[in-house]
């Protein structure tokens, strides 16, 4: 069951989303520090939502209609709100300006809020994760060997995205384009958001 799971969990997490958009972006125009927490953040994230699965609180918002929307809009806002701060943001790049501005602490939250705020990340272990529980073996222990595989691969995926993207870091942060490069992120992360709020994304 382990090999068909770990497939499946590549292939989700290979499709473009959420996740990975904001990493992208962020390691981008942020740098690696920046990517590396907000990495942090997606993993904590993730494994919340798979403690709250196993628990049986996914089923409850995959049951109600409501809390799901509710959830899938808050999402969509708070990427929203993303965009709006990296498009108003002024071009102020002083030592000051980045320390108040980008945060590891900041970044690492952040990546937790957007994971905890994707309801479908939820539905994920609902729906994927039962399909490949050996009935005559331990539940609780192949859900929590399901549940690390899956945070230990997505942890993966972004590590090499922040990677990749970190590399642009130096011509984007600065020099006088930095500002259109940022509000054209700004532009991305509304098409997530909207993305997000359709329901098309995990």
């Amino acid at each position: 069951m382990l090999p068909s799971f770990l497939l499946v969990v590549l292939l989700v997490e290979l499709t473009p989303g959420p996740n990975m958009g904001w990493l992208a972006l962020l390691s981008a125009s942020e740098g690696r520090r920046a990517g590396f927490a907000a990495t942090a953040g997606i993993g904590l994230g993730l494994a919340v939502v798979a403690a709250a699965a196993a628990l049986g609180l996914a089923q409850l918002a995959q049951a109600s209609e409501l809390i799901f929307n509710l959830l899938r809009y808050a999402g969509a806002a708070f990427l929203i709100w993303l965009a709006w701060e990296a498009w108003s943001r002024e071009r102020e790049v002083s030592p000051a300006a980045v320390e108040k501005n980008g945060s590891p602490a900041k970044h690492f939250r952040r990546g937790i809020i957007i994971n905890l705020l994707n309801p479908k990340a939820a539905i994920f272990f609902i729906a994927v994760l039962p399909v490949h529980i050996a009935p005559d073996l331990s539940v609780t222990l192949q859900t929590v060997q399901l549940s690390v595989a899956y945070v230990a691969i997505a942890t993966l995926i972004h590590v090499n995205i922040v990677l990749l993207a970190g590399r642009a870091h130096g011509w984007l942060s600065s020099g006088p384009y930095a500002q259109i490069v940022r509000r054209g992120f700004a532009l991305m992360l509304l098409v997530l958001a909207f993305w997000f709020f359709a329901g098309s994304i995990r």
